[in-house]
């Protein structure tokens, strides 16, 4: 056999991670023609058939599962080759990815990434707003704010602080509805619930509140859109108390209910750490979200 087409190699890891010609070639930036065809390439190269279709979705065969560890195994290769590459450039200008959850995307990085500009005009920031665990192995992203700490030891992590988040609810809600500062006084009040699983709801009643599916007067699973709604007077929500304050027009409520603490971590891959302008990013940030 021939020696492989990394390329062909990369067409069939990714069609056996995701089970779809078309989403295998939308993450490669392929047409799907041309990711078929390289497909076909590898098993025309290789001899065997490494998938099945059934329905819209390519299935391994036997073969292809055999083969799919190895392809595994080269791809987090090259990953590494490209982490080293990447972490020993000391160039301070290019592109530095940061993740964060959607509300730390869009209001507290804003001004760190205008700051950041204004210090290191070489560097630009692209801003991931993500709710899930942004994969930095993969390089997903440079860098990323989390809120949990990372279990991967190829990752290096930095408490920043605790930070807290309380109730609140818009100034007109207050005049028409007052200010309850108890569980008691909010059991009848309207909430903006955060998802219909009800997960948001036994979390609700976790601090107290004795509420019900009936309480919430709308629902968004994102924290921006949860806030908007809470900011046009639909009900009850909570956020983080350093968006909450720059917000005009808002009043913290169910003041003796106590304030959800969570940490805030920053974290980047080792590799990465030797990269000169993702340490300055790293460092600028740390000072910043502190």
């Amino acid at each position: 056999m021939d020696q492989l087409d990394w390329n062909q190699l990369k067409a069939f890891l990714e069609t056996a991670e995701t089970g779809s010609l078309s989403a295998a070639a939308r993450k490669l930036g392929l047409t799907q023609p041309t990711l078929s065809r390289q497909v076909a390439a590898i098993e025309l190269r290789m001899g065997v058939t490494l998938f099945e279709r059934v329905g819209k979705t390519m299935a391994l065969t036997a073969t292809g599962l055999d083969l799919l560890e190895h392809a595994r195994a080269m791809g987090s290769a090259a990953d590494a080759l490209r982490l080293a590459a990447t972490g020993r450039s000391e160039a301070l200008g290019g592109v530095v990815s940061v993740s964060a959850s959607d509300a730390v995307a869009a209001y507290l990085l804003p001004p760190l990434v205008q700051q950041l500009h204004e210090q290191e005009p070489g560097i630009a920031i692209e801003v991931i707003a993500s709710n899930a665990l942004s994969d930095l192995l993969r390089r997903e992203a440079d860098i990323a704010v989390r809120h949990v700490k990372p279990e991967q030891p190829e990752l290096i992590a930095r408490l920043i602080r605790e930070a807290a988040a309380n109730f609140y609810a818009a100034e007109s809600w207050i005049k028409t509805h007052g200010h309850p500062r108890t569980t008691e006084e909010a059991a009848h009040l309207p909430f903006v619930g955060s998802d219909r699983s009800g997960r948001f709801l036994a979390y609700l009643r976790q601090h107290g509140l004795p509420l019900s599916e009936a309480s919430f007067s709308c629902y968004a699973d994102h924290t921006v859109a949860h806030w908007a709604l809470v900011r046009q007077g639909m009900g009850i929500g909570v956020m983080m108390d350093e968006i909450a304050n720059q917000t005009p027009g808002m009043v913290r409520v169910l003041d003796e209910v106590p304030p959800v603490q969570f940490p805030i971590w920053l974290v980047t891959h080792r590799e990465l750490r030797t990269s000169r302008r993702i340490r300055v990013v790293f460092e600028m940030l740390a000072q910043g979200l502190a």
